[in-house]
This record gives structure tokens, C-alpha cells and sequence, in this order.
């Protein structure tokens, strides 16, 4: 016993001071999409060309990125020869509404915390039921380590509950595959009115790297009402934790 009370005094807090403080983000994290439109030059179009689901689109001389079908894999960066397109550092990159996924510029889109009632429900005790709808298990890896001793999810009254009769709300992630569009129906219909939902990562939100395909239904909203749209491939935790807090009013956008 002494000896994990001297190991714990060893090794300090480990939970993150977030929202108090942003933790300093890996080298490698690539955050939101930066454009500069003024960069792009007449009728290129080389990185809507590169981009591997269509997020980008070029309308004239003004490119706009949809967040919802962006990869966060660089092939646009990479391929753009005037360097329009960056990474930036930006870890907020969630939305209440789906058009609001679609930028032009650097400004990350904002989270509308739920209404007076909703808050006044949820705000201090939200249970999710999350359901992997065909997910390749990166989303469903980041969402998992928001129970960790490092983010904590439980101090903010945020937990995951095994029964959809015991939640407030869905959080889906995966690409909504044919075989498991019953159980999702099923899940949802389970959890008690008034309820959220919540789609996590490219897949669920517009059917990522899968989209058009016959076996996917592109997207949790084309089954069931979205509340949150939490983009990614996946969403860094850090990005979804902020969504749910903002969601949630614990935080202003």
C-alpha cells in the first residue's frame, strides 16, 4: 500500500487542465485545413483533383473544404503547387450544423451549445450509448481513451453506458455499413426522448473513404437527426472532447 501511495505521489497529476489550458499537441497533429484563397492560381484545380472524397471543391477562383469528408491525409497539400493548402494547429473543428463543416478560410466552424432545457437535462450528467457502425476502430480507439486518467471524460458528468435504455444520447462512429444499419435503428429507438445524437469522424458523418459506396449509407444523418458533427480520421480526443463541453455550454465557442 505504501509503496502505490509513494508511486502515485511520484508521478503527479496526469489529468489534462483542459479547458483551463491546451496541452501542447504532437508534431505530427494536423488540425484544421487553412486556404488561401488569394494563393490559388486562375483555374487550378489540383488539389480538388487529388483529394480522395471530394471535400475540396473549387467554384471560380474561391476553394471551400468540407471538414465532414476531409481525410486529414495532406494529398491536397501535397499536390497544391502554390502551397493555398495547409495544416494548421486548430484542434476545434466540430459543428452543430452540417453546411457549417464547408470553409473558406482559416476561422474554425463554432458549437451552439444546446438550448436552456437541454442544458438543464444534460449539463451536468450526460450518459452516451456509443454504437461503431462499421468502423475501421481508429474512432472508436480516440473516443475510448477520453475514459483514460489523462482526459478524464467522467469529471465533466460525460459517461459511456452499456445500455441504450440507461443514455441520453448516441454517439456513432464507422461508415454505417448495410449489416448494421438494424442495430443502429434499434439502439436509437431505445434511447428514452428527448435524446442526441452525435456522428464522430468522416465516416459517420458523410461515409469517409467508403462514401457512394453500395454499402454504406454515407452518413449517420441519413438515418437519424444529427446534433453534433465531430470531423476527423479520426478526430484527435482533445477535438472531441471539446465538442462535447461546447455542446454542452461548459464551454463558449
Amino acid at each position: 500500500m505504501l509503496k502505490a501511495l509513494l508511486a502515485r505521489v511520484h508521478q503527479g497529476r496526469r489529468t489534462l487542465a483542459y479547458p483551463t489550458a491546451v496541452p501542447p499537441l504532437p508534431e505530427r497533429f494536423r488540425g484544421l485545413p487553412r486556404l488561401d484563397p488569394a494563393r490559388c492560381a486562375a483555374g487550378c484545380r489540383d488539389c480538388a483533383d487529388a483529394c480522395p472524397t471530394d471535400a475540396i471543391r473549387v467554384d471560380g477562383a474561391r476553394p471551400t473544404l468540407d471538414l465532414g469528408r476531409c481525410l486529414f491525409c495532406t494529398d491536397c497539400a501535397d499536390a497544391c503547387p502554390e502551397g493555398a493548402l495547409t495544416h494548421g494547429r486548430e484542434h476545434r473543428l466540430a459543428a452543430r450544423r452540417r453546411e457549417d463543416l464547408v470553409i473558406a478560410g482559416d476561422a474554425p466552424p463554432a458549437v451552439a451549445a444546446l438550448d436552456r432545457e437541454m442544458r438543464r437535462m444534460f449539463g451536468r450528467s450526460l450518459k452516451l450509448r456509443q454504437v461503431s457502425a462499421g468502423g475501421c476502430n481508429g474512432c472508436e480507439a480516440d473516443v475510448n481513451v477520453l475514459g483514460t486518467v489523462v482526459f478524464d471524460l467522467a469529471r465533466f458528468g460525460i459517461q459511456f453506458v452499456a445500455s441504450p435504455r440507461h443514455a441520453d444520447g448516441l454517439l456513432v462512429t464507422g461508415a454505417i455499413s448495410g449489416h448494421m444499419t438494424a442495430a443502429l435503428r434499434k439502439t436509437y429507438d431505445a434511447i428514452p426522448a428527448p435524446k442526441l445524437v452525435i456522428a464522430v469522424g468522416a465516416c459517420a458523418i458523410s461515409g469517409g473513404p467508403f462514401v457512394d459506396h453500395p454499402e454504406v449509407r454515407n452518413g449517420v444523418e441519413a438515418m437519424l437527426p444529427v446534433d453534433l458533427y465531430v470531423p476527423g480520421c479520426p478526430p484527435h480526443p482533445l477535438t472531441i472532447l471539446d465538442a462535447l463541453l461546447r455542446l454542452l455550454g461548459t464551454m463558449e465557442s
